[in-house]
């Protein structure tokens, strides 16, 4: 189960880094075409479809090529990543909309297809926000997304907390693939398909590793470093024990796990 997430430092993190975030992340990148290559597999044709923390526009600028016909909506929790979207979707048939996945501002029924990349991992419970996405699905709409999963950044998150010794863990938690499963089934939605898949990216260096993640707005996934000396040391003995247990000769591996999910609202 995720840990209590601040969101409004979250918002305030990718509103940041909105200009920034497409040169760093390759991760998420990847993650877009793939969801174009399941969205290809389901041949769709819908009328209306919204994209949940489209973020700067990758996901939607893909799909509109996809289905040129479609109204597309973006929203965003970041204003940031709504102005970077709305300028890289210029000239297409694309509404950006400043709003939050678990209260979005449409009406029930408003749209055939709703996606959503990177972006539930953000959240503490997955409920409300898969629950707003069959809200605003038609019947026998179809919901595709994907999310980072616990397996995302071990090799991080297990150097913390060795070097820890007893103090409070502040890393960020990510939900398992039965947890989305299971909320999948508590709102309703039927004949879910979830897989996962491992992405490895490779860094030089631990500190490289941790400006990456600022660089994309994701610094809140890694252990914040304060001014005491202990919480110093903590740093240091967690950077010494990443590069021992998991360096290689060509620096050190950050694992990402991605949840994929297809699912329709039931007619």
């Amino acid at each position: 189960m995720a840990a209590k997430i601040d969101r409004q430092k979250v918002q305030d993190s990718f509103h940041r880094q909105a200009n920034d975030y497409d040169c760093h992340a390759v991760v998420q990148c990847r993650v877009v075409e793939k969801v174009v290559g399941m969205l290809q597999a389901q041949q769709l044709a819908p009328a209306r479809l919204l994209d949940i923390g489209a973020g700067t526009g990758r996901l939607l600028g893909r799909v509109t090529e996809l289905y040129p016909e479609a109204s597309a909506v973006g929203a965003d929790l970041a204003p940031g990543m709504c102005r970077a979207a709305a300028e890289n979707l210029a000239g297409k048939r694309v509404e950006m909309v400043n709003a939050d996945a678990e209260n979005l501002p449409f009406a029930p029924e408003s749209f055939d297809l709703v996606l959503s990349t990177s972006t539930y991992q953000w959240l503490s419970s997955l409920d409300q926000a898969f629950s707003e996405a069959s809200r605003v699905l038609v019947p026998g709409g179809l919901f595709c997304f994907a999310l980072f999963g616990e397996r995302t950044l071990f090799e991080l998150r297990d150097s913390y907390r060795s070097a820890l010794s007893g103090a409070s863990d502040r890393s960020h938690s990510f939900f398992s693939r039965s947890e989305v499963e299971e909320a999948l089934e508590r709102v309703g939605f039927a004949g879910a398909t979830v897989t996962s898949e491992l992405e490895v990216e490779m860094h030089p260096d631990v500190p490289e590793l941790l400006r990456s993640l600022k660089r994309i707005g994701a610094g809140t996934t890694a252990p914040v470093a304060a001014n005491g000396l202990s919480e110093r040391r903590i740093m240091l003995d967690m950077m010494a024990a990443y590069r021992s247990d998991f360096g290689r000769e060509d620096g050190i591996p950050a694992t990402y796990e991605v949840i994929y999910g297809v699912a329709r609202k039931a007619k």
